[in-house]
């Protein structure tokens, strides 16, 4: 018996696997690289350059559904933490009937790039526009494209929802594609970079001596408009890494702006959200998502 039940989970697992990694810069025209932008490109160097992917998990056919989300994975823009933010995330989703795509995204701690602050944000402006242009191939429907992000990913995740110029420097048939998702999902979110900021996130995307100026513009509860996507937030009462201010002055001006969205602090979990959560309080956050995203209009 406990032969056929872990033989069971085994195939569950395996049928949501990721299936392809995706370079989705067109070859040559990531922007922002030192390398790339160097006239003497030798090809040892090149092949040094870890360029940015997107990591494919894609539902079963006849179980897909016309949604989709690109999870960005968290780690304060100094690393990216993959496994429960990120890949079991992913294979959730797909239960759900929605394919997902993790980010691999540049840092702007890398000393690679020209202007440190918008690599992150080129990089998912760029994930979008791919996943939209080739919305066919996957069966899924280019207008509707969603972000899922976690602690600083949750940030950039804000970035994209509310940045409207597109910092691509992509051109011909790429440029009419829009770079803002039609919807986000947040947890435990990085959002503010003052008085509530996760220092390491700031400095990471910023620098040590940010202006204050830059901390108000990268702060991402300034930024929401009427034009942001719907959005849903999940935090805990008791997450010392990243307050959950950040989440309650990002939905604050969401309600300024009369936007679609919802917000849940549980009093405890600390700066986490797993699939794998058993708190009988907590674990409540996946049928929360799964009902507030179905509402969103996916069939």
């Amino acid at each position: 018996m406990k032969k056929v039940f872990f033989l069971t989970i085994i195939l569950f697992f395996t049928q949501f696997s990721a299936q392809e990694k995706i370079s989705f810069w067109p070859k040559g025209e990531m922007p922002n690289s030192k390398i790339l932008a160097s006239k003497t490109k030798k090809k040892k160097i090149l092949a040094e350059l870890k360029e940015p992917a997107l990591f494919a998990f894609l539902p079963p056919e006849k179980e897909r559904n016309q949604k989709s989300v690109i999870i960005i994975p968290g780690g304060g823009y100094s690393k990216l933490t993959y496994d429960e933010g990120a890949f079991q995330i992913a294979k959730w989703m797909n239960t759900l009937g929605i394919s997902s795509f993790v980010l691999n995204y540049r840092l702007p701690t890398s000393t690679d790039l020209i202007r440190r602050e918008i690599a992150p944000l080129q990089d998912i402006q760029a994930s979008i526009k791919y996943i939209r242009k080739n919305a066919d191939q996957w069966g899924i429907s280019a207008d509707q494209v969603g972000v899922v992000g976690t602690s600083a990913g949750g940030h950039l995740a804000t970035m994209a929802s509310n940045i409207s110029k597109d910092y691509t420097e992509l051109k011909g048939d790429w440029s009419t594609i829009s770079t803002i998702p039609n919807f986000a999902v947040l947890f435990c979110p990085v959002i503010d970079f003052g008085e509530f900021a996760h220092k390491g996130s700031r400095e990471s995307l910023l620098g040590e001596n940010a202006s204050s100026d830059k901390i108000a513009e990268f702060s991402m509860q300034n930024r929401v408009t009427e034009k942001t996507p719907p959005t849903i937030l999940f935090h805990n009462q008791d997450d010392t890494a990243v307050p959950p201010m950040n989440s309650i002055l990002y939905f604050k001006a969401m309600t300024k702006n009369k936007l679609k969205g919802a917000m849940f602090i549980f009093p405890k979990g600390g700066h986490r959200f797993f699939v794998t959560d058993k708190d009988p309080m907590n674990e409540n956050w996946k049928k929360l998502c799964a009902d507030w995203l179905f509402s969103m209009g996916n069939k």
